[in-house]
């Protein structure tokens, strides 16, 4: 799960990052508003975390702004002002959720992980491709009537591969969607989890039936797309 965190508060924003990072969570930070704002407009995210004091603008603003551009995506605003309209006027903002600071880090992941699991456009119904389902609100995924074991990392990868079915995505694409900014470019944990996946699907690089590398791209899930010219 990718996760926004506009935090202008270094010491914070890095606490909260490495936390949830243990937590199984990616997280990319924008230390303002304008940034924020750039962020959310060129990359994908599963939620946004929120402060509303930054130095370029007052959160309530860029929450509106978001809110506007995706109305599915859930926003948490983190925030020291407590004050009941606050709080009410964060909420009629479009934030999904609000909480005050200091906020201890296994809260923060448990509503997060609320946030994430209700029904939502930008989760959508279940995704299926012949016998291969997954249901992003439960976060779980099948082979025919078998559950397949998947680690959160495992089901985030095979989830963005199945959603851009036919289309090559490249490694890179993969590192940042599951992994965010935290990654070494020249890591191989995208091969790890492909092999992984391969493995509990059943599945052969030699002779792939769902998961197919494209040498020199990166992989793809399922025949090309009906608009796709191999070569090109």
């Amino acid at each position: 799960m990718r996760l926004l965190l506009v935090e202008d508060h270094a010491p914070l924003a890095r606490a909260l990052r490495l936390g949830l990072r243990g937590k199984g969570f990616a997280v990319d930070v924008a230390p303002t508003a304008s940034e924020g704002r750039y962020r959310f407009g060129v990359h994908t995210y599963d939620a946004v975390i929120l402060d509303l004091r930054l130095p370029d603008g007052h959160g309530l603003a860029l929450c509106r702004w978001m809110r506007a551009q995706n109305r599915a995506v859930p926003i948490l605003i983190l925030t020291a002002l407590d004050r009941p309209e606050d709080i009410v006027a964060g909420l009629d903002a479009g934030a999904d959720d609000y909480v005050v600071k200091p906020v201890n880090l296994e809260v923060l992941a448990a509503r997060l992980r609320a946030l994430l699991r209700r029904p939502a456009p930008s989760h959508g119904p279940v995704l299926q491709w012949r016998d291969v389902r997954l249901d992003p609100a439960t976060r779980q995924a099948w082979r025919g009537d078998r559950l397949l074991n998947l680690t959160p990392r495992e089901f985030d990868v095979l989830e963005y591969l199945v959603r851009h079915q036919g289309r090559v995505v490249s490694t890179e694409e993969l590192m940042a969607h599951v992994w965010g900014e935290e990654l070494d470019a020249f890591s191989n944990v995208v091969r790890v989890h492909i092999h992984a996946l391969r493995r509990k699907l059943g599945d052969q690089a030699q002779t792939p039936r769902y998961i197919e590398t494209i040498k020199g791209r990166g992989y793809r899930f399922g025949p090309p797309a009906a608009d796709t010219i191999e070569g090109q």
